[in-house]
């Protein structure tokens, strides 16, 4: 029984791309149980593509084999690897950033490159530009099933080699703790952060506290105000908003039942800063 198979695109479900990978997988062993993470993620956005295997691989069994194709340098010279997280679990994926907060927040055991072209669908052709279905899918659904084996295929490179995402850390100064807006909780425009639970308690804070948050991009603060520290999104009127301790064990930004980042404009990435101090 093969192990497994857990899909990532940005390709989206309005055409056939997502089904062909499927179709591609079946094909290699028709027991594989394959899985989506998720095909929205932004066009070409490898830091999300990056922060959601994170948020998700942590729950998934030893010898799960992830497939991650956001890939907006199809063709060019950036390698394809697979890396092995030291839970002992299996990614697929360009380097091209993919890995970086597996390798800096999980651990990456080993990596191994492989031959695009010596590895590549034989049906495909003279086709170079669907790597998900022809590349990643393939080889993904080879090692799920154990018809290639991890430590024979490819070549051995060091972590160290793959190619990483900058990311800036949190940290305290003072009587705040500042950090950055990672990404958001999409369907309800909530903001998740990088500053951690721990060094959030360096506050010395307690549920229904306020605190001061203040945030702004490179050019301009865009909020500040004041808000209750609260366990669950219930502990305030609706409308209102709320600092909690998300699913990551992060400091989330919430309005109950409303979208903090619509009703504020406030976007993700390291050019997104947050600080917090006791009101």
């Amino acid at each position: 029984m093969g192990k497994a198979l857990v899909f990532q695109t940005d390709f989206g479900l309005v055409d056939g791309a997502v089904c062909a990978m499927y179709g591609v997988a079946n094909s290699v062993d028709p027991t594989l149980k394959i899985y989506d993470l998720t095909h929205d993620i932004p066009q070409y956005n490898i830091w999300e593509a990056s922060y959601r295997l994170r948020q998700t691989i942590d729950y998934w069994p030893e010898g799960t084999v992830f497939v991650s194709v956001v890939d907006p340098g199809v063709g060019a010279a950036r390698r394809s690897v697979i890396a092995r997280t030291r839970r002992n679990q299996f990614i697929i994926t360009p380097d091209n950033g993919t890995l970086t907060h597996i390798k800096r927040i999980e651990g990456i055991e080993s990596v191994r490159t492989f031959d695009e072209k010596a590895n590549k669908l034989p049906s495909a052709g003279e086709s170079f530009t669907f790597f998900g279905r022809d590349i990643y899918a393939f080889n993904g659904a080879k090692l799920a099933s154990g018809i290639i084996n991890y430590e024979q295929f490819g070549v051995p490179v060091p972590v160290d080699s793959l190619v990483e995402l900058p990311i800036i850390p949190s940290y305290r100064e003072g009587s705040q703790v500042v950090g950055t807006i990672d990404v958001l909780d999409v369907r309800f425009g909530n903001l998740w952060t990088n500053i951690d639970h721990n060094l959030f308690h360096e506050l010395d804070v307690a549920r229904g506290d306020r605190l001061v948050i203040k945030i702004k991009n490179d050019t301009r603060t865009v909020y500040k105000n004041t808000m209750v520290f609260a366990r669950s999104f219930a502990e305030v009127a609706i409308g209102e908003p709320l600092l909690y301790i998300n699913s990551l064990e992060n400091i989330g930004i919430a309005i109950n039942q409303g979208s903090f980042a619509k009703a504020y404009s406030i976007g993700t990435g390291t050019n997104w800063h947050i600080s917090i101090e006791k009101a």
